[in-house]
């Protein structure tokens, strides 16, 4: 879902030489794997630079990309790609705390603007509103016009992901309306559906609706846009205790995942710190010319069942995992916004309904459903799937939230069975993820490992 957990890890120095002779003192847990052996046909044989043509320059491309949210796992990924290849970028984010935000800030070719897209208005009176149906936004906030004024200056490209930070759907308007003064060429705008408009039994999901509404006013404007749609992120899985996305870690060493949807009914999956950025910047590349009209794209690389998910996670890091189809539970303090964003997905995704065809898709029309994941690969061929992430980035990600099954021999019970099969009541196990960000004015979601103090959950 869009509302964005912990993005990747900081990229760090290497170490210092630990042995005095030139090598360094490798340490690796349990799960790591070596990308590629010693005897990799990537690596060179000829050592000699005479035999090796010389490399032509590369003009950089000369157009910036304004960003919101650039410590989110959507924009930061691309960040990370773009700038690599040589696009500048404008990057609003709300602070620079965190390990993500530090990566960007100090990235040579980010303009950081640092500050909320929102203003808070003193003595402003209560507004009622209905957060199933306008969104958790906060009562008494305004917008940063001054901000977002400054964020298209000089830019050419626009990548948009709100969060509900403050009033989405005023925000996001004015995002729009900055950017088609500014005229940017080419808006990308990250959506997600607002089911009830498929199919009036459909529920709204608030954190969703909302986007699905800054849509419809980006192409009542006329901006070259391009909207995507993100799957289930790979990277929400935790065992920290949070509703939706725990892998909760057993006694005996497995994993337990608990979520209402269908066992049985195909999801759409994505690692969005991996994937996003590529196929982005690749919408960019090929442009309006291509993608635009306003054009909807599902990102997501692999449709899985929960049991079929369960069983990639497994395989990847060794372990049982099992699937309970059941409510979501929820054990530590949430913001009422996403404590509404829950309760409807519980409803949408009614786990009392026993066949796998009726099961709402998960983008809410079936023809983007089944585009997955086609068009997702046509922008990026690389992606990594969810048994690589449960491999390799997983236990990396649980290491930086202090802790440590990882670093332990699998319990009796645990082992590389790979199965992901039904346990109990004949249901399998499941993952579920969601997108960008939880107000920290609501709760306290946020990660508290070593390396990652301050980072939102959902962010």
């Amino acid at each position: 879902m869009p509302g964005e957990i912990t993005a990747d890890l900081a990229i760090r120095p290497a170490p210092a030489d630990a042995k005095g002779d030139g090598r360094l003192e490798e340490k690796r847990h349990k799960h790591s794997r070596s990308s590629h052996s010693e005897a990799s046909p990537l690596v060179s044989r000829n050592n000699s630079l005479h035999f090796r043509p010389a490399k032509r320059s590369m003009p950089a491309p000369a157009k910036t990309i304004a960003v919101v949210n650039a410590s989110g796992r959507q924009a930061a990924s691309l960040i990370r790609y773009a700038t690599a290849v040589g696009y500048h970028v404008r990057a609003q984010m709300r602070n620079r705390l965190g390990v993500i935000a530090t990566e960007v800030a100090t990235n040579p070719n980010v303009t950081v603007l640092e500050g909320e897209l929102y203003t808070r208005q003193e003595r402003a009176e209560k507004v009622e509103q209905d957060v199933t149906k306008d969104g958790p936004a906060l009562s008494g906030i305004g917008v940063n016009h001054d901000l977002i004024s400054e964020l298209f200056s000089g830019a050419q490209l626009a990548f948009i992901n709100t969060t509900f930070y403050g009033d989405e759907v005023k925000i996001g308007q004015a995002l729009a309306d900055a950017a088609k003064k500014a005229d940017i060429q080419h808006y990308v705008f990250s959506s997600m559906p607002d089911h009830h408009a498929y199919d009036a039994a459909w529920p709204s999901l608030p954190l969703w609706a909302t986007k699905h509404v800054v849509e419809d006013y980006v192409k009542s404007i006329g901006l070259p846009a391009t909207f995507v749609y993100t799957g289930i992120y790979n990277n929400n899985f935790t065992s920290l205790l949070y509703p939706l996305f725990c892998m909760e870690l057993q006694k005996d060493g497995t994993f337990v995942w608990q979520a209402p949807f269908h066992p049985d009914a195909k999801l759409p999956w994505l690692d969005a710190e991996h994937d996003v950025g590529p196929a982005i910047l690749q919408i960019f590349k090929d442009g309006v010319a291509k993608w635009g009209d306003n054009r909807r794209i599902a990102l997501a690389y692999e449709m899985l069942t929960p049991r079929e998910a369960c069983r990639a996670f497994a395989r990847g890091v060794e372990r049982r995992v099992k699937y309970v189809r059941g409510d979501i539970k929820i054990s530590v303090p949430i913001p009422e916004g996403y404590r509404a964003q829950l309760e409807g997905l519980e409803k949408l995704f009614d786990r009392r309904n026993d066949d796998a065809e009726a099961q709402p898709p998960y983008f809410g029309d079936p023809a983007l459903e089944a585009d997955c994941p086609a068009t997702a690969l046509e922008l990026w061929e690389g992606p990594r799937g969810l048994e690589e992430y449960a491999r390799e980035v997983f236990p990396l990600e649980e290491q930086a939230n202090g802790l440590t099954w990882m670093e332990e021999e699998d319990d009796e019970g645990g082992g590389a069975n790979g199965s992901g099969e039904a346990h109990g009541n004949g249901e399998a196990a499941e993952d579920n993820g969601n997108d960008d960000a939880a107000d920290d004015d609501d709760g306290p979601l946020t990660m508290r490992g070593p390396a990652r103090k301050e980072e939102d959950w959902l962010a």
